[in-house]
């Protein structure tokens, strides 16, 4: 299916016209009585788009609408989400109870509850959201079209967005992971690597559209939810099939919806060199994820041990311990693509007790 990415020209973070959707919104939350407004603009990111570039666009009314049916809505499962629902999408395509309940379907965390949702029909999503858009997300503000529209499903347009909304509620540091996906998903689709090498653009929603992550990721999520709840989709053909999840990336992507990463993990490690022991001692140390990793090495007084990080298949040198002061050497990189490294601190000088202390992803 050729993909139709959406007009670049409209500005905004992504692809949209953030200041006038923003106002937008603002209109919208006055009409339902939100309490207060976005704490920032509506910045939209791009669903699935129109599959066809000679598709006629169809007619729009002359503004979207500011009157919304829903607010914050009580499930049959007891949750609450936030649902508006146009009064021009026909009742059987959905009303703020039925979109709640489909909503609190889907695999998700706390973030649910930071969720509004506004569902309209597609020529209301096209003034919200840009021409050919199908849906948008921004700041826990979710846009998506009502209907069936080119062989896509609405369903499939939210499960989307809902991938950004996890995104914008997940911690990748140093990284955005609303750009290049959460931890451990971002990790496992080597994204830190691919930006290296340009075979994958994070936050590029321009010419690399295709190859970036985010949308990658919002695209994964899609697909898991989709298996978990047995739905047919319409297939992978927004994203460049090299992001075509397998089932390491989907494993990897429940993990961070159910049991994110959150901060770095420590650890500590003591030697003793001695006149009679071994000249090396070696920590080997797993880095499943990409990210900072900082470790400081306490020497003896008087020791200048050499302190050597290498990878553990190529047994390339990546770092050198550099001095921090007379007794402590340091070594502070990112992980990116290495999945196993080894840390080598050769005895010299005076003998004595090493400690290392490190911290990583």
């Amino acid at each position: 299916m050729t993909v139709r990415r959406l007009d670049p020209t409209r500005g905004g973070r992504t692809l949209l016209a953030a200041t006038a959707l923003g106002l937008l919104v603002l209109a919208i939350a006055a009409s339902v009585g939100r309490t207060s407004a976005p704490s920032e603009p509506f910045r939209p990111r791009a669903a699935r788009a129109i599959p066809h570039a000679d598709v006629a666009p169809k007619p729009s009314r002359a503004r979207a609408a500011t009157t919304w049916a829903g607010g914050p809505t009580t499930a049959s499962t007891g949750e609450v989400v936030t649902v508006y629902v146009s009064p021009s999408l026909a009742p059987e395509l959905g009303t703020a109870p039925t979109w709640a309940d489909f909503i609190v379907g889907l695999v998700h965390g706390p973030e649910l509850s930071k969720l509004t949702a506004y569902i309209a029909p597609l020529d209301e999503i096209a003034e919200m959201c840009g021409d050919n858009a199908l849906g948008c997300y921004g700041s826990n503000e979710l846009a998506s079209m009502g209907e069936t529209e080119y062989g896509i499903t609405a369903a499939e347009v939210v499960r989307h967005e809902y991938g950004h909304h996890i995104a914008w509620n997940r911690v990748n540091a140093p990284w955005s992971a609303v750009d290049w996906g959460p931890k451990n998903w971002a990790s496992t689709a080597n994204v830190c690597r691919r930006a290296t090498d340009g075979t994958a653009y994070p936050g590029d929603e321009g010419d690399h559209y295709v190859l970036n992550p985010g949308e990658a990721w919002a695209e994964t999520y899609r697909v898991l939810d989709e298996q978990r709840s047995g739905a047919t989709g319409s297939g992978w053909s927004l994203i460049d099939p090299s992001f075509s999840p397998d089932a390491a990336d989907l494993q990897a992507a429940e993990r961070d919806v159910l049991q994110p990463w959150a901060t770095a993990t420590k650890a500590t490690f003591k030697h003793r060199f001695t006149k009679k022991g071994k000249l090396v001692w070696s920590i080997p140390i797993a880095t499943p994820l990409d990210g900072d990793l900082a470790i400081s090495i306490s020497l003896p007084k008087g020791g200048i041990q050499d302190v050597t990080l290498v990878d553990a298949t190529s047994k390339a040198r990546i770092a050198t311990g550099l001095w921090a002061s007379t007794t402590t050497k340091r070594i502070a990189m990112q992980v990116c693509g290495a999945r196993a490294l080894v840390l080598k601190v050769t005895q010299r000088g005076a003998y004595g007790r090493v400690v290392v202390s490190l911290a990583k992803p």
